[in-house]
């Protein structure tokens, strides 16, 4: 058996914030006691941080420097159970330690923070590094299978701070016992690096109530874009490693530039804004297709039918366009001009136009309102993060801590909180972890 003050279960962004601040914590009170806290991280993964070394392409990026007003506009549903956790390792002090244990960052278009050598390795080697030196250990290879409550101990050894509270049990048959638990498991985004949903599941065997989860920051796939069988439901997932089809193939690889995008749901319409897309592999991506995968995803889910349209130039006028129009080659790159002739102007986007127009307000009509209805959506094998898990009711967001289980916080992807993709999760993932470390120390030393 072994006994740990503090156990983390998890090497993610928020198990290495929380195991860093619990026992940079615990070491700056332990002159008060006479006993230590022991902290540490059980990953199940060969090493940590392997979901941090995707982020941002590799790059990282590591935090969006917007102040909690622009920020909280980003995160989903409610960002008010964040606040604290925000305010007490917000963006900047992110930044100043970093900056503090060796790791240089830039801040780049869009309050985006990377690390300046853009290697999200550089980011995961600081967080290790952190955790060593404040007197963390790690037990890499240690998967989870089981979390079991403990009876009060009455017989408190005197080396232990406080009593035994939990009990893990491993897939190699070690068993483990903590006083305080911080579970920073993730949910169940790119499964490759480890997410496999454990927490979740631990969490409602302990009777935690867990909003339903779903793939977000996710591909979007238009209809037609893959070989999928045609009765195949629509909103469904469809697999990123699906064949793409003829139509796919014509527009992987596009990437537009400041165009616009419309959403709607049901034929009603509910959202646009403007920013980069592309078409990828898996469908519809980048800032601006991630931005809208959420809202998309969820009315799927609900058997809505999902229509998306690309503005090609939002910043003209479909007025102007007929009276000043130009050449197709004027108008847009080559690459897209194809896609849009053999689409938009000999397709099911044709007969989309309002019926009267002259041939020149057709065009106009249609660089503005290129559609495309949404056939499905990947899933989690390379969905950005998961949307849903541990309700935000069932913590305090002053410490992250469980109200109803003493001694147990959740921190990250954990919880019912997800954001926009522009560093916005990585933020939420830090702070979460440094809370509930910081947290589940500082309530150990009250009851001892």
């Amino acid at each position: 058996m072994n006994f740990y003050e503090l156990i983390v279960i998890g090497g993610g962004a928020a198990g290495l914030m929380a195991a860093y601040a619990s026992a940079k914590t615990a070491g700056q009170t332990e002159s008060n006691t006479a006993r230590k806290i022991r902290v540490a991280i059980l990953e199940k993964m060969p090493r940590p941080g392997r979901k941090l070394m995707l982020t941002g392409k590799g790059r990282c990026n590591l935090t969006n420097l917007k102040n909690w007003e622009d920020f909280q506009a980003h995160v989903h549903p409610n960002p008010r159970p964040l606040r604290p956790a925000f305010y007490e390792l917000s963006p900047e002090k992110l930044l100043q330690l970093m900056t503090e244990e060796g790791l240089e960052t830039v801040v780049e278009r869009g309050d985006r923070a990377f690390p300046a050598s853009h290697r999200a390795v550089d980011v995961v080697d600081t967080l290790q590094k952190m955790v060593r030196n404040q007197g963390a250990q790690f037990f890499c290879g240690k998967e989870v299978t089981g979390i079991q409550r403990l009876p009060a101990d009455e017989n408190l050894s005197p080396d232990k701070v406080a009593a035994p509270r939990f009990e893990i049990c491993c897939s190699d048959g070690s068993r483990w016992q903590c006083s305080s638990l911080i579970i920073a498991t993730g949910g169940l985004a790119y499964p490759m690096t480890g997410s496999s949903g454990d927490g979740l599941r631990w969490a409602r065997e302990l009777g935690l109530a867990v909003k339903p989860t779903f793939p977000s920051l996710t591909a979007l796939v238009p209809n037609g874009y893959k070989s999928v069988p045609d009765n195949s439901k629509t909103g469904c997932i469809i697999e990123r490693d699906t064949p793409l089809s003829e139509l796919g193939q014509l527009f992987r690889g596009l990437s537009l530039k400041n165009v616009g995008l419309t959403l709607y749901i049901d034929n009603t319409h509910v959202r646009e804004e403007t920013g980069d897309l592309d078409f990828t592999d898996g469908g519809l991506e980048g800032p601006l297709g991630f931005r809208f995968s959420r809202q998309c995803v969820h009315a799927m889910r609900n058997g809505a039918h999902i229509r998306v349209e690309i503005d090609l130039k939002p910043g003209v006028s479909e007025e102007k366009l007929a009276r000043e129009q130009k050449d197709l080659a004027e108008l847009l790159p080559g690459d897209i001009v194809r896609a849009f002739r053999t689409t938009a102007l000999n397709r099911n986007n044709a007969s989309a136009a309002p019926k009267g127009l002259t041939e020149k307000e057709r065009l106009a009509f249609l660089l503005k309102h290129w559609s495309f209805p949404i056939a499905g959506y990947v899933g989690y094998e390379r969905s950005v993060v998961t949307a849903g898990g541990v309700s935000t009711d069932e913590i305090s967001p002053k410490s992250m801590g469980v109200k109803s289980i003493p001694g147990l916080y959740l921190a990250g992807e954990m919880l019912d909180l997800d954001a926009d993709t522009g560093g916005y999760n990585l933020q939420i993932a830090f702070c979460t972890g440094y809370l509930a470390g910081q947290s589940a120390v500082k309530e150990m030393k009250k009851e001892n």
